[in-house]
């Protein structure tokens, strides 16, 4: 099942990096450093520019820019078809429930991530990941690949999305505009989106949008379900049933541009994922397959979740050279499943019922920014953060008795940061941070806090090659627990657990020069190595207990190493890039848990390499896209949370092609044709389950999360 042997095809690519490029297209405009003694060219490789691309999603990164028109050529549909090639980063869960961002192999739980500044992080389930948004309503995404400055706290670091609004889309001269898009792909989902926006007014703009998805059951690549001996899961076609279901997202925002230097915005999102989904969506067919036949219980079970977002965002321009952005929000998300149908087997009837889980964050997010001095400048960076979150549990049983319970926790911070400009290429960068962490729950009732140092430094040499390093602790406290099995109702208190505290120090080289014969030739790395202390596992098994006994608690010292690399050439109507990333973790155990001692972060993924090429015929309004993903193999060992038996993973490769075509005859149309997954590979993503597993009623478990096949997929999209 393993695709070519990677150690043939890396060296092979590593000749061709002298031939890749960083994607850069036309719509980038830069909007930072004139007052900055080093070339902005030079500065966006450490700092990354944002870039705005008028429909599409602009996607950029501490580990390497990526170009927002891609995205648009590559019809996303999923949040792993934005971020999967970006070094560093990856999105685990094939199913629609199960969008779970990873970097440098920490899941979603250790990232901070923000729709529009509203606070994303909730822990609903664990057999789901924690974010739901279509990619299609995104205008950009902005990431943070590790924890490597004071603004946004967290441990592993930050994922900011930010949706469309109306003052990006109109065109200049028009009041009003709309678009309606049109998607299909065999395997096997279509989708429509409809969207309105204009200027009511001089100050009042408006956006509406609404984008629904059909999914049906996806067929795997080599159309068969297999197990971890390669064999044909029995009762299976190739389909992986417990998909179907269908999504719709709405967005209205309204926008009022008080005077040139203010602008008020206030916004709404209503999202909702429903169907009859299987019981465990992150764990494949095969898998829940073996548990629904020990149980005799049926293999699909109704499941809504649904996402409300109310956000209000204010921009203040003031003085000569100071802004403030504050946003306040509140997000609900809820999960409900009917589990009636435990009915269907006596000895479950107990069991049978309709639950649902709550997760709310509210609060607020402010944060400035202020140039001062002349020969020395000062940039200052500084802000404040109050998130709380709120969890709540119900169960109604068949013979109406009910079950309930809630958790509540909240995370106040306030940091301050100063990049010093000495006006000769060199800049250092200071910053203090720190955060007030009460919760209260069934594990721990208590306040945790701490000051927070980052300080980094940076030099341009000859304005086309910076060095930078830094180095910045870490904290998080405990976190309430996960809501959809009973908001702490069985979990075992643990008042002496710790806050999670370390360091993350990150050495960091770019270059972007007009060498080899190119527009521009672009190289970088990111060397980093991390240490959480006091790492916090919610499964260990509590010392001198029995051998099901699990509680939530400090288990060792975790260190992940590695880099992020990535070479770019652009020629003409010609750019390559590519990217190879390692991240590889080690956990240094407490004497209480020694068995885990050596054990990895179980999302760890192996060697990875991404390539893309895209060529643009100007003269005939066609765009070409390729890309190609290549993930090494990983051996079986020790895994944090991973399977008993068998953890090892298997390398894949997967190449991806589009064409993308806007004729001029006739304004506003857009039509692409693509094929994911080209060659039709059987894999799954790394960061998703994968391994075999022993339970001691089910027997051996493939916790297998597959992913689709060969995938055509064509889009028509006409904006008026």
């Amino acid at each position: 099942m393993n695709s070519k042997p990677f150690a043939k095809c890396a060296i092979a690519l590593a000749i061709s990096s002298i031939l890749t490029s960083q994607i850069v297209y036309a719509n980038e405009q830069e909007t930072k450093a004139e007052n900055s003694s080093v070339d902005p060219k030079k500065t966006e490789q450490l700092d990354n520019v944002e870039r705005v691309q008028v429909w599409g999603t602009a996607v950029k990164s501490s580990s390497v820019y990526m170009g927002g028109a891609e995205i648009a050529t590559k019809q996303a549909d999923h949040i792993s078809d934005l971020l999967r090639t970006i070094p560093g980063v990856d999105v685990g869960g094939a199913h629609s429930l199960n969008q779970r961002i990873t970097i440098r192999s920490m899941d979603d739980k250790d990232l901070r991530i923000t729709i529009d500044g509203a606070n994303q992080n909730t822990y609903m389930y664990h057999h789901m990941g924690n974010l739901q948004i279509h990619a299609d309503i995104l205008k950009s995404v902005d990431i943070e690949v590790g924890s490597n400055s004071v603004i946004n706290g967290g441990l592993g670091g930050a994922v900011h999305f930010e949706t469309k609004e109306a003052k990006d889309l109109l065109v200049e001269g028009e009041s009003f505009g709309g678009r309606v898009q049109g998607s299909y792909a065999d395997n096997a989902s279509s989708s429509f989106s409809l969207t309105g926006y204009g200027q009511l007014t001089e100050s009042f703009d408006f956006l509406a949008y609404y984008n629904f998805v059909d999914r049906d059951n996806y067929t795997v690549g080599g159309g068969k379900i297999l197990d971890a001996d390669g064999d044909e899961v029995p009762g299976t076609d190739g389909e992986v049933r417990g998909l179907e279901g269908e999504v719709n997202d709405a967005l209205i925002k309204f926008g009022w541009d008080l005077d040139a230097d203010q602008r008020f915005e206030l916004g709404y999102e209503a999202y909702q994922d429903k169907g009859d989904y299987s019981y465990r969506p992150d764990m494949g067919l095969a898998t829940d397959t073996a548990i629904t036949a020990s149980l005799e219980v049926p293999l699909f079970w109704p499941t809504e979740l649904t996402r409300d977002t109310l956000t209000a965002n204010y921009d203040l321009n003031w003085g000569e050279s100071s802004s403030l952005k504050v946003a306040l929000f509140n997000n609900e998300s809820s999960l409900n499943r009917d589990e009636s149908g435990y009915a269907n087997n006596p000895k479950y009837v107990t069991w049978a019922g309709d639950i649902t889980g709550t997760a709310t964050n509210n609060g607020i997010h402010v944060i400035g920014n202020s140039m001062l001095g002349h020969s020395i400048e000062h940039e200052l960076t500084y802000g404040l953060d109050v998130v709380k979150y709120k969890t709540d549990y119900k169960k109604v049983y068949l013979d109406n008795s009910v079950d309930s319970a809630k958790e509540n926790a909240v995370n106040s911070s306030a940091f301050i940061e100063d990049r010093i400009d000495f006006g000769n290429g060199f800049a250092l960068i200071p910053g203090v941070r720190f955060d007030s962490y009460d919760i209260e729950s069934t594990v721990v009732d208590d306040t945790f806090s701490q000051f927070s140092a980052a300080l980094a430094a940076e030099y341009a040499i000859a304005n086309s090659f910076i060095v930078k390093a830094s180095s910045t602790q870490l904290f998080k406290g405990p976190e309430i627990g996960e809501v959809f099995t009973g908001a702490g109702t069985g979990d075992t208190a643990n008042p002496d657990i710790e806050a999670e505290t370390g360091f993350n120090h990150e050495l960091a080289f770019a270059y972007d020069d007009s060498v080899l014969g190119a527009d521009s030739f672009t190289a970088g790395i990111t060397l980093f190595n991390t240490t959480i202390n006091d790492f916090i596992y919610d499964w260990a098994n509590v010392p001198g207990g029995g051998a099901r006994d699990y509680w939530k608690d400090n288990i060792g010292d975790m260190t992940i190493d590695g880099f992020e690399f990535y070479t770019g050439y652009a020629l003409g109507q010609l750019n390559l890039q590519l990217t190879y990333s390692v991240a590889e973790s080690e956990l240094d155990a407490f004497d209480d848990y020694a068995a885990l001692d050596g054990g990895r972060l179980d999302r760890q993924q192996g060697d990875t390499i991404s390539v893309s090429a895209d060529y643009i015929f100007a003269e005939i309004d066609l765009a070409l896209h390729w890309d190609m993903l290549m993930v090494d193999d990983l051996d079986d060992g020790l895994a944090i949370d991973g399977p008993s038996l068998d953890n090892s993973k298997m390398s894949y490769s997967v190449h991806n092609f589009s064409v993308s075509w806007q004729p001029e005859q006739v304004s506003g149309l857009s039509l692409i044709l693509g094929v994911d997954n080209v060659f039709d590979e059987f894999y799954a993503s790394q960061s998703s389950h994968t391994g075999v597993s022993f339970h001691p009623r089910f027997g051996k478990l493939y916790l297998m999360d597959y992913e689709p096949g060969r995938n055509v997929k064509a889009t028509i999209a006409y904006q008026f």
